[in-house]
This record gives structure tokens, C-alpha cells and sequence, in this order.
């Protein structure tokens, strides 16, 4: 657990600990922080870093991110340290990714059905702290209360030309 170097109350966990060092040397990098998450698995706790950039992250970028956060972490418990892109189908959880993803195609899945479904897709439209509206195929506005919202994410469409260029087992 992180040592708390703050006033008394004013604990903070490993999480929260991780994105305030990291913070910074994302910045410097070029990279935006995404997200932090700290998961117990089979091989231990695993420290998650996920990054991003305008035109995508590469192999580099997140090996040198590692190499520059890494030392900072002398007050985390972890076993093991990733750094990764979140993906394209990452989810839209604050305002920035409902810019980045206004007009888009998304999948709305909610914790309780709705109108007998969990599932919703449609253009991203409007989201705030209280509320996420799409518009569906038929051209209606649906809005749903974040508070039911288990994830938004973009639809990923892949199209017969991005895989133009692929050998598929062994045919050339």
C-alpha cells in the first residue's frame, strides 16, 4: 500500500498515488494518461498504465514511458508493470472522449435491461455527469442515465480493404 505523505485524512491510495507521479512525465512524453488501474491476478498485483497520442501509441512510446515512471514507484506494492494503448474501442468516460468520439458509432450497455435490452447502439450525441443520449438507426434520441450505464465504447467497423494487405494461413 502507498505511504501516506499527505495530511492526516488525506490518505491516498496506490491508484491515485500512481496517476499523480505519472502525471507529469505523460505530458513531457507527448502521451495522454488514460487510465491507472491496480488488479490482483494469478501472477500478482498488476500496475496498468494506459496511454495514448494524437495518431496512436507505438511499442516505443510505451517502452520509454515505462523506463522514465518506473523509479517513481518506490511507495506502490506491485508485482508487475504494464503499459499499454487502451485500444480503439477504448471506453468514453469524460468529456475529452465524448469530443474525440461526438457523431461517432457507439455500443451502450447498460447493468439492467431496458425496454427488454441491455444493449443499445446508435451516434454519440450528448453526454454530461448526469446523462449519455445516442441517436438511434430509426433517427430517435435514447438517453440514459449514467448512473445505469455500465460501459460506452466505439463500434470498431472493419472494412474488406483493411485487410488488403494480409496473408491469411499461409496463402500468398
Amino acid at each position: 500500500m502507498a505511504k501516506n505523505h499527505g495530511a492526516p485524512g488525506a490518505r491516498m491510495n496506490s491508484v491515485q498515488l500512481v496517476e499523480k507521479l505519472v502525471q507529469k512525465t505523460a505530458g513531457e512524453l507527448g502521451l495522454e494518461l488514460v487510465e491507472v488501474t491496480l488488479q490482483k491476478e494469478s501472477r500478482g498485483k498488476c500496475l496498468c498504465l494506459y496511454v495514448d497520442k494524437e495518431g496512436g501509441i507505438t511499442l516505443d512510446d510505451c517502452e520509454r514511458f515505462h523506463r522514465q515512471v518506473q523509479p517513481l514507484f518506490e511507495d506502490v506494492d506491485y508485482d508487475i508493470m504494464e503499459v499499454s494503448s487502451p485500444g480503439v474501442d477504448r471506453p468514453i468516460k469524460n468529456m475529452r472522449d465524448f469530443e474525440r468520439h461526438r457523431g461517432d458509432n457507439v455500443e451502450v450497455r447498460l447493468f439492467a435491461p431496458l425496454n427488454g435490452s441491455k444493449l443499445y447502439q446508435g451516434s454519440l450525441t450528448a453526454m454530461d455527469e448526469a446523462s449519455v443520449t445516442i441517436t438511434g438507426a430509426a433517427g430517435e434520441a435514447i438517453t440514459f442515465e449514467r448512473r445505469n450505464v455500465a460501459i460506452v465504447k466505439p463500434v470498431v467497423e472493419l472494412k474488406e480493404e483493411d485487410f488488403a494487405d494480409a496473408v491469411l494461413d499461409g496463402e500468398e
